[in-house]
């Protein structure tokens, strides 16, 4: 994208900052004029131009003859051909009639006249038209975007445009070898499409009996619509929004009509062959979420350039793009939810369909759209009942008409636009392509679900990823703005003005909210858990759902609930005696903030990217004895567990309760009763300190070999240290600091009993293995919920000796007194956190 950088390089040379030089290279055109030579560089070669006139103080004395510019321009004119011979002479000719004709437009209006009197721009035409692979045509079109680009008079850009100069230069026939033509290219017709308005527009269109026939700009800039530059594809879009936000009657009705409304189909059709292609990636990835992200950020991408071509708020065009999304794109990715009658053709699994549709109606919230995809969701329950029989609900039997009803009636009166799409297009379509045969929720259910039809079956699925994504596209729906009120009453979730709700005792959350509940419980409870990243989810939509139905959960369900917190605590617990206990109350204070984040999201901000994720990741295992999986571990169990302590908050007293971390202090800091205390405890590499405390050993290195060294164990509240120290030089009685080790990373499985080991053959020897994984200098790897087990580091080693098996146990249980005196003080930092579950389980009772 060189072509496309250097374009814009110049115009930000041309426009000036403050006098500074662009140090990639431009012209400070604004000051040649007070040197009769001055050099500088222009598209990135250096140049020296002579000017006319004194040298002036200020810029506005700065004058160009037009004499000087004649002269230019005659020189252009009297080339006949162009070749590889003279095609630097051309660009320099070129370049200078750009750079004095910017500077006209500004400060000399006689220079300006000039430039229209000689009719440069056809000389730029001809210069095209001669040229014979001279590679003419990357230079000129960036000296025209240059000058077009900075022209600020409404009589120069009108003049630029007319003449039909542009569309010569836009039509002429370039060869596009793969080179940065492209980039050029474009990225002049982009700047043309800038200075379009109500009055410029006609200017570079063909009319014929009051239509568009003819529209090169736009025309040939959609050739490049799929080019695999993705500078080329934006550059493109960001045309064609120029144009259609102009406004013209007559332009609108060449783009929305055939063969050039091709382009929004396309658009579309690509999209959805994007969404194959991404379902065929959750069958493939194993957990690399890499590719996926990949592939819904260009979805993505597509979906957020329609939202803006909606935005333009023009009816026919509005109107074609909402329905083409209907049809070529929403109802294929409805298919899995619904039932169809038999037809051909390649579909997408359940999961990637709710993520995509609940994806789009997040980006493009059209009513049309949002109202379609409601009524898709319900329109065959209530079609499916019979007229005259009689349902069950929660509230007793009912007549089938009542649920046939609301939706025959939602037909308001004819308008234009997409965002009034008739609602009777909308149910006309369902009507046909909907298979009307089969069991929906007005008739009666078991408690197991088998009979359940539409979205329900993957609500109460097995699969705890197709539940979590159909909760998804239920609440996106019920929390639009734009969804028709008669349909949020059906879907009973928003509450709905009392003077317009009709009741249904069919309502989904309604029918259905217990056995939701409940299956949500049963994903935070699941022995093994599931992952950290599920139970995260799963607790947003328990929230969520607690709050539109202002439900509170019965007593089996608090017992459900109870025995997933329970569980998180006893996790947390024997993390405690774990290798990463000394980090747990920074973690808890982290993600306490973290998850709270996650909890208050609403539904139309949460990317439901998520379920893609989860598509991969059901079960969290760990394995291995890395310090790097034992950190994960820990992470992970205090999530679970900070997660409960918001649910728990919010279930027993409806609202979160402050952040219980904020202000805890540790009350019972245990410091060892040793000498330098305060000395050891901010020790660090190379710090020199008493050796009073330290137990004498020796160490082996691998390059330096055996050293005599001194051992010292530290623990100060809830920080703890193995230090290594060398003796002194110098000082007898004091020793440099040549390693550090974490005190609760001495625990590591280095034995049954996770203590350090004392060597069985090697009574003198003490065995101990080193934390070495550093979570500071790896956040970035931590922050995806699962660790590749292939990059896991390997932990250190330390053999120390001693002089005797005496002195070694001596060591082993000095170590393990300070790493337990560590963890006590970590224990009394948590205990009133701990305690949070009895204080809440109290409150139940009262």
């Amino acid at each position: 994208m060189e072509g496309v950088e250097a374009i814009e390089v110049s115009i930000d040379s041309l426009r000036g900052r403050g006098g500074e030089e662009d140090r990639q290279g431009g012209c400070r055109w604004w000051e040649l004029g007070r040197m009769k030579m001055e050099e500088f560089e222009w598209g990135g070669k250096r140049r020296r131009r002579k000017w006319g006139g004194k040298r002036p103080g200020k810029m506005e004395e700065f004058v160009v003859s037009t004499c000087g510019y004649r002269h230019v321009i005659n020189e252009l004119r009297v080339i006949k051909v162009v070749d590889k011979l003279n095609k630097d002479l051309v660009v320099d000719l070129l370049q200078s009639i750009v750079e004095i004709v910017t500077y006209g437009d500004r400060h000399d209006p006689a220079i300006f006249e000039c430039f229209m009197e000689y009719q440069v721009l056809g000389e730029f035409v001809r210069v095209l038209k001669i040229s014979k692979n001279s590679r003419i045509e990357a230079p000129l079109l960036q000296y025209l975007s240059i000058m077009i680009q900075n022209m600020d008079t409404d009589n120069a850009i009108y003049y630029c445009l007319s003449n039909d100069y542009i569309n010569s230069i836009i039509t002429h026939q370039y060869q596009f070898d793969g080179g940065d033509l492209a980039s050029y290219y474009v990225s002049f017709l982009r700047v043309v499409s800038c200075k379009l308005n109500k009055d410029t527009l006609c200017l570079l269109v063909k009319v014929h009996e009051d239509a568009v026939v003819s529209f090169p700009l736009y025309s040939e800039a959609l050739k490049f619509a799929y080019h695999g530059e993705k500078m080329i594809q934006t550059a493109v879009r960001a045309l064609t929004l120029n144009i259609y936000n102009v406004g013209d009657d007559m332009v609108y009705q060449f783009v929305t009509a055939p063969p050039v409304s091709q382009y929004f189909s396309d658009l579309i059709l690509s999209i959805k062959k994007q969404c194959l292609h991404l379902d065929s990636l959750v069958d493939v990835t194993d957990g690399k979420t890499g590719e996926l992200l990949l592939k819904t950020d260009k979805i993505v991408d597509d979906l957020y350039y329609l939202e803006d071509v909606l935005s333009v708020d023009e009816p026919h065009l509005s109107k074609m793009i909402s329905e083409s999304l209907i049809s070529l794109l929403v109802f294929p990715m409805l298919l899995p939810l619904l039932p169809l009658r038999p037809s051909n053709g390649p579909y997408v699994s359940a999961v990637t369909s709710l993520f995509v549709v609940a994806r789009l109606l997040q980006i493009v919230q059209r009513k049309s759209l949002i109202n379609f995809v409601a009524s898709a969701v319900l329109y065959a329950m209530f079609s499916s009942v019979k007229d005259g029989s009689e349902v069950v609900t929660n509230g007793g039997t009912a007549q089938a008409n009542d649920f046939a009803n609301p939706l025959d009636e939602m037909v308001g009166p004819e308008t234009k636009g997409a965002e009034n799409l008739k609602m009777s297009y909308l149910l006309g379509y369902l009507s046909e392509n909907l298979s009307l045969d089969c069991q929906f929720l007005g008739i009666p259910c078991d408690d197991t679900g088998k009979e359940r039809g539409g979205i329900l079956p993957h609500i109460f699925s097995d699969n705890q990823t197709l539940m979590l994504a159909s909760l998804m596209l239920l609440l996106v729906l019920a929390e639009s703005k734009d969804l028709d009120y008669r349909l949020a009453g059906l879907i009973g979730v928003r509450q709905t003005e009392t003077t317009m709700q009709k009741v249904f005792d069919s309502r989904v959350f309604m029918i259905h909210l217990p056995q939701i509940l409940r299956a949500l419980l049963k994903v935070l409870a699941t022995q093994p858990p599931f992952s950290v990243l599920t139970q995260w989810q799963t607790g947003w939509f328990l929230r969520k759902l607690l709050i539109f139905q202002e439900t509170k959960l019965d007593s089996h369900d608090i017992h459900l609930f109870n025995r997933s917190y329970e569980q998180s605590c006893e996790c947390l617990r024997k993390e405690l005696a774990g290798c990463w206990f000394d980090y747990i109350p920074d973690t808890l204070r982290n993600e306490w903030e973290n998850c709270k984040r996650v909890l208050e999201e609403s539904s139309q901000s949460k990317d439901p990217f998520f379920v893609l994720e989860l598509a991969n990741h059901q079960l969290t295992s760990y394995g291995g004895t890395a310090s790097i999986l034992a950190w994960q571990k820990m992470i992970d169990v205090v999530k679970v567990y900070v997660l409960h302590l918001h649910l728990k908050a919010f279930i027993y007293r409806g609202d979160p309760f402050e952040n219980p971390l904020r202000n805890l202090k540790s009350t019972s800091l245990v410091i060892s009763g040793r000498k330098y205390v305060s000395d050891l405890s901010s020790a660090s590499f190379g710090s020199e300190i008493s050796l009073g405390s330290g137990i004498p050993c020796k160490i082996s290195f691998s390059k330096i070999g055996m050293r005599d060294i001194y051992l010292i164990p530290i623990a100060t509240g809830i920080s703890g240290k193995l230090l290594l120290l060398e003796k002194h030089p110098l000082h007898s009685k004091r020793g440099v600091v040549i390693a550090i080790a974490p005190l609760a990373g001495l625990n590591l499985i280095v034995d049954i009993l996770k203590q350090p080991m004392i060597d069985e053959n090697h009574p003198t020897w003490l065995h101990l293995q080193i934390r070495e994984f550093d979570p500071t200098f790896e956040e970035k790897k931590l922050r995806s919920h699962h660790v590749n087990a292939t990059n896991h580091e390997q932990d250190g080693k330390w053999t120390i000796g001693f002089t005797n098996a005496k002195a070694c146990d001596a060591a082993r249980l000095l170590i393990l007194e300070e790493t337990n005196k560590q963890r006590s003080s970590v224990e009394s930092l948590l205990a009133p956190l701990l305690n949070i579950s009895q204080h809440i389980a109290n409150c139940q009772g009262d």
